[in-house]
């Protein structure tokens, strides 16, 4: 795999090599030229530039549609079947990425992609998203928690996410996978990995990388989780604060805590919430890590405030912004503020679904080729290095915990 770090100045940056924070959609149809009326580039976006554009939001809303359709209905034609818990537990990102990936194939066949490129709004649908997704942490709820959850949070992340970066070296990855790897590990998955993305610059390809990892094994910690805190002897307490600090994805978390008990939910969610409150924290500190050490210039003069404003991803703070009003929300509303909270989360979903469809369909399959089998043997043994030591945390600070 290509690394920044390896380009020249003068090198001209590979069409698949987009980062997430990107405004134009990555082409491979080579040069932009004036006389394209399809190219998003063209100075004067005339109306077939403007159909083909609508013909692409189209293409991405129905594909979100289906997406919608498919996670609220499979359950119900699974149950009874011998397919039932699997079906109960594939989440909305599997069928967005699986159909974008489809429509990816489809749009190509046709000689549509390059196109309709201009609808694949995935920065916006991402950055809509988690600004919304920070609704739902109740800052309230993780204070009655705040000693053991809070710690729990602080030492699991810092430790998984310095072994995974670590092992990422060892095995030669470049430091922007590097950097989303061990977010989406040690955080909250998918959505830290977005964070991370904005944070570094990374590439697209990356980034879905990353998220099909997550799918790929938050899935069977649902099941395999809760049977192992059965075969354990754990209390619920200590076995929701170890499903909770292990499983990569909220609602993940939350058939896996409902399949060990009631306690056992509520203590992994609020684990999870605390763990991802953090994920602006780790935003920061990866904006000035590689602002002012990875991607710096030898001899360059230190990048001051000013740059790293520059660089910060900006919708953290709509995130951070986004709970505070939603903690204040609930505690002047009470029980009516829920409902409008629970509108807000279906639309946060919405626009995460959006964003993973259009993953799909911008996706080259080539580059994911092209990174091979060290990043999934860098995050199984990051998984296996989160779920020691997310067990040993669980029982020595929620032990005598009740709820």
């Amino acid at each position: 795999m290509t690394t920044d770090a390896t380009r020249t100045g003068d090198e001209p940056r590979a069409a698949d090599a987009t980062p997430i924070d990107a405004v134009a959609p990555a082409t491979d149809s080579g040069p932009p030229t004036t006389d394209d009326p399809a190219d998003p580039t063209t100075a004067a976006r005339g109306g077939v530039f403007w159909a083909w554009t609508a013909l692409g939001l189209v293409i991405v809303v129905g594909l979100a549609a289906l997406t919608r359709y498919l996670e609220q209905n499979v359950p119900g034609w699974a149950e009874g079947t011998a397919v039932e818990d699997v079906g109960a537990a594939i989440e909305y990102p599997v069928y967005a990425i699986l159909l974008g990936l489809l429509g990816n194939v489809a749009v190509s066949l046709l000689g549509w992609r390059d196109r309709i490129a201009a609808a694949f709004r995935t920065e916006f649908f991402i950055k809509t998203g988690l600004v919304l997704l920070g609704a739902s942490i109740n800052l309230a709820v993780i204070a009655s928690a705040a000693g053991p959850a809070i710690a729990q949070a602080i030492l699991l992340i810092s430790g998984v996410f310095l072994f995974t970066w670590w092992l990422a070296g060892r095995f030669g990855l470049d430091d922007k996978l590097r950097a989303l790897l061990a977010a989406a590990v040690s955080i909250c998955g998918v959505s830290a990995a977005i964070a991370a993305a904005g944070a570094v610059r990374a590439r697209r390809e990356q980034l879905a990388y990353t998220a099909t990892l997550v799918i790929i094994f938050a899935l069977p910690s649902i099941f395999i989780l809760p049977w192992l805190a059965d075969v354990f002897g754990l209390s619920d307490a200590v076995a929701g604060a170890w499903i909770g600090g292990n499983i990569d994805t909220t609602a993940a978390v939350t058939a896996a805590g409902a399949i060990a008990g009631e306690e056992a939910l509520q203590i992994a969610s609020i684990v999870k919430v605390t763990q991802n409150a953090l994920m602006g924290v780790v935003a920061v500190a990866l904006t000035a890590y590689f602002t002012l050490r990875v991607e710096r210039r030898p001899g360059a003069e230190r990048p001051g405030l000013r740059e790293l404003w520059t660089r910060f991803p900006k919708f953290v703070l709509g995130f951070i912004a986004a709970s505070v009003i939603a903690t204040w929300y609930l505690d002047t509303a009470g029980a009516d503020g829920k409902a409008t909270i629970a509108i807000v989360n279906d639309l946060r979903v919405w626009f995460l679904i959006l964003a993973f469809v259009s993953i799909g369909l911008e996706v080259r399959v080539a580059s994911l080729r092209e990174a091979g089998w060290r990043p999934v043997a860098v995050f199984a043994s990051a998984t296996v290095f989160n779920l020691a030591l997310a067990f040993g945390l669980a029982s020595l600070l929620f032990r005598n915990f009740s709820a």
